[in-house]
């Protein structure tokens, strides 16, 4: 069991990667926390994982107090918080002309700015416990697609940020802060977001050799195995590392034009 008995808090956890997240940290272990802001879903999570592995917040994690209401919660059902999974996140389609400054600030505001606050609130518990916090973000954090604008801008902002504190508060508080990029990933919202653009219903079966060099994208359990190694003791003192999930060098890749607007809002 590498997470035993282990707390950690799970943003955005009542589908896709983060309940893939929190359903590997119990098989090894770990208690959690578990957030959304669909109850029905998070029930549902919860009662797989088992009630007493887990508990559900619902509520926007951008919400006045909200980050102060996840720790509390972990403190008073578990009694300790051992680390903060950052996965809560807003995915959407925007480009310079369709990007307002109230849109953009709302994204930075759920993507980056709660990540921050999360970890705030969380410091003084992790800190007793020489925890740690895994940020998810995307490979889009590098450059992004045309058509994730904001989204990739607050990625690449959460990325900065993981390699900013994953210095500071190692050596001040001992707390490892790290982040993952997952690449294109097969989760629910995915599989319907593509359907709403036109696809086949098995679309996910015949995606171009150009995105999936293996014949499939990636799947949420995949990016919960990796989420274990951050999150376990085996990872040592490694912090303020970025590390990018993907099948392929995104950086520098060409895409044929006939292509190019398959991928584009494919990001977790």
């Amino acid at each position: 069991m590498r997470l035993q008995n282990k707390v950690i808090i799970i943003t955005g956890s009542t589908t896709g990667i983060g309940k893939a997240i929190a359903k590997r940290c119990v098989a090894e272990g770990a208690r959690v926390v578990l957030h959304g802001l669909e109850y029905d879903l998070g029930e549902e999570v919860r009662n797989e994982l088992g009630r007493t592995n887990s508990i559900l917040h619902i509520e926007d994690i951008s919400v006045e107090g909200a980050p102060q209401r996840l720790v509390d919660l972990a403190m008073n059902a578990f009694g300790r918080l051992d680390a903060v999974v950052n996965n809560a996140a807003m995915v959407v389609s925007s480009n310079i002309h369709t990007t307002d400054l109230e849109f953009f600030r709302r994204v930075i505001e759920v993507n980056t700015l709660s990540p921050f606050e999360l970890i705030k609130a969380a410091l003084l518990q992790l800190s007793r416990n020489r925890g740690c916090v895994l940020n998810i973000g995307s490979v889009n954090a590098w450059c992004g697609e045309p058509n994730l604008l904001a989204y990739s801008v607050s990625k690449g902002a959460l990325m900065t940020m993981t390699r900013n504190l994953g210095d500071t508060l190692h050596r001040e508080n001992g707390v490892r802060i790290n982040q993952i990029n997952p690449g294109w990933v097969m989760t629910e919202t995915e599989i319907l977001r593509k359907r709403d653009q036109g696809l086949a219903e098995d679309w996910y079966k015949q995606v171009p050799a150009v995105y999936a060099p293996s014949g499939r994208i990636l799947l949420p359990e995949e990016i919960g195995a990796a989420a274990v190694y951050w999150l376990a003791d085996e990872s040592g003192p490694i912090s303020g590392q970025v590390v990018d999930l993907e099948q392929h060098p995104f950086i520098g890749r060409n895409f044929p034009k006939d292509e190019s607007t398959l991928r584009g809002n494919s990001k977790i």
